[in-house]
């Protein structure tokens, strides 16, 4: 059974209805309606500047919309593009930040380093990292707080491409594990065909493509219908050859 099958019939944990947002006369987002399921693995593409970030920033409540309605769970946790790391903080600390100080919570905090592969790396400062491992410890600190939504803004795009394919790797094995939603954004075609249960494309305020990624786990990158969900979607975007719709 494929993740797309299990999350039919599970309850939202998002839903957007008729979502609208403006800046000044730029109309970012126009009329957006969306749902993702608890477990969901949903990535958003799109060419730059066409309100993904804004979508992001509308989850986690940073924005308002002009008009429409969103619904999102209390739980919600985000992993950016940079791991945003306090310098001044221990690695746990950082994992643990913001929330009270209790051995359960640090307790919690250790488990979740040991998830992601950093059990040996609590006491050590954050500069003492490498940029995978950062990242990781910021996979953690959004983990250990069991969120029922995850939002990952290009979380792989400053990472090497061995290291992001391992990161790819673990974000889908965490994701299995733990069954949040997610969004992510990226504009990587081949990370969003190697992970997405549904890939969303956004242009010009509305999505253009949302389809369902219906493929066995782990994924192999030369698998035909992986290539064929590649091509139509570079497509799609406007890279490479013309190909029937994808809608």
């Amino acid at each position: 059974m494929t993740a797309v099958q299990q999350s039919r019939g599970t309850a939202a944990a998002v839903r957007l209805e008729g979502l609208r947002k403006a800046f000044g006369d730029k109309v970012v987002l126009d009329g957006v309606d969306l749902t993702i399921r608890r477990g969901e693995f949903v990535v958003l593409l799109g060419p730059s500047g066409t309100g993904k970030t804004t979508l992001l920033r509308l989850l986690t409540g940073l924005e308002a919309p002009d008009a429409g309605q969103v619904l999102v769970p209390a739980v919600r946790t985000t992993v950016h593009q940079e791991p945003r790391l306090i310098p001044s903080k221990r690695v746990l600390a950082n994992v643990t930040v913001g929330q009270r100080r209790s051995k359960q919570i640090r307790d919690a905090g250790a488990r979740a380093l040991a998830e992601v592969g950093l059990d040996g790396k609590a006491r050590q400062w954050p500069a003492t990292l490498s940029g995978g491992e950062a990242q990781r410890a910021a996979l953690a600190r959004a983990l250990v707080r069991e969120p029922e939504l995850l939002l990952l803004d290009e979380p792989f795009a400053a990472l090497d491409a061995l290291t992001r394919l391992q990161m790819q790797d673990l974000v889908g094995d965490l994701v299995d594990r733990h069954r949040p939603a997610v969004l992510m954004v990226t504009h990587d075609v081949d990370e969003a065909v190697r992970l997405a249960d549904r890939i969303l494309v956004l242009d010009r305020g509305r999505f253009t493509v949302d389809i369902d990624i219906e493929l066995a786990r782990p994924r192999d990158r030369t698998d035909p219908d992986a290539l064929r969900h590649r091509a139509n979607l570079l497509a799609e975007l406007g890279v490479g050859r013309t190909s029937p719709s994808i809608h």
